[in-house]
């Protein structure tokens, strides 16, 4: 293989697929120009951080590379949930929390809530995912609206902390959402959610909090289904905000 490497460990950043960054790499280093490639794990386009890229004989062990535990770190929004749940999705349900006098406490519930996602826990594969039903992703059924059972799949928690709660204007959030977004290429549907987001928030002068968070997981755990999971506990709507892979523990 020359030079090239057989594992190499890359930085995905925010708004690309797994597949956009392993080809934008590719092209940056033409010794990996003939190679066979692939990745092993999958990060959606609004999570970033570490991405492993297989070249070569190695590709014929991906499976290993694949049960690896991660680490990640991430942010949970309150106030608002999605069919996707982070922000590249379709508001279904929102609730302003200040109004509604849910801030008091809501640092004593997150922390009471932990423990139900720590250790085995069962998680039903998000609509939208690459997991496949009847021979058909689970997002082309979210994208036409199809109602289908979604299946399950156990995973294991080992660690799960919460780092702090911050609050954030409706005029910071909206601009932060519209800057991530417009990251992303491919059919996401980003125009139409640019426009719900745009019309939820750029009329109000409202806040609203956001959690952060450090987990240590196993393999095929949805950190965008904890963050769910998590505002259903609590009785509030809530989504991923940001996820950040910082680890794979090869």
């Amino acid at each position: 293989m020359n030079k090239a490497k057989k594992v190499i460990v890359l930085n995905k950043k925010e708004g690309e697929t797994p597949l956009q960054a392993l080809e934008h790499f590719r092209a940056k280093h033409k010794e990996y120009k003939d190679l066979l490639m692939t990745y092993a794990g999958r990060l959606d386009p609004m999570a970033s951080g570490v991405l492993l890229i297989l070249a070569g004989d190695e590709v014929k062990n991906k499976e290993k590379y694949l049960k690896l535990d991660k680490e990640y770190e991430f942010e949970v929004l309150f106030g608002f949930a999605t069919d996707t749940f982070d922000i590249l999705g379709k508001i279904l349900k929102k609730e302003n929390i200040v109004r509604q006098g849910l801030t008091i406490g809501l640092k004593k519930e997150i922390l009471k809530n932990l423990r139900f996602f720590i250790g085995d826990i069962i998680q039903k594969y998000p609509i939208f995912s690459s997991k496949t039903v009847k021979g058909k992703p689970l997002f082309e059924y979210g994208r036409e609206g199809v109602s289908v059972m979604l299946p399950e799949n156990k995973v294991k928690v080992k660690s799960l902390k919460f780092l702090g709660l911050k609050s954030v204007g409706t005029k910071k959030l909206l601009e932060n959402i519209e800057r991530r977004i417009k990251k992303v290429k491919g059919d996401f549907r980003q125009k139409e959610i640019l426009n719900i987001w745009n019309k939820e928030l750029s009329k109000n002068k409202d806040k609203y909090f956001i959690a952060n968070f450090k987990i240590r997981c196993s393999s095929g755990t949805y950190v965008r289904s904890i963050a769910n999971d998590l505002g259903k506990n609590i009785n509030l709507p809530a989504l991923a905000f940001k996820i950040k892979r910082t680890r794979i523990y090869i």
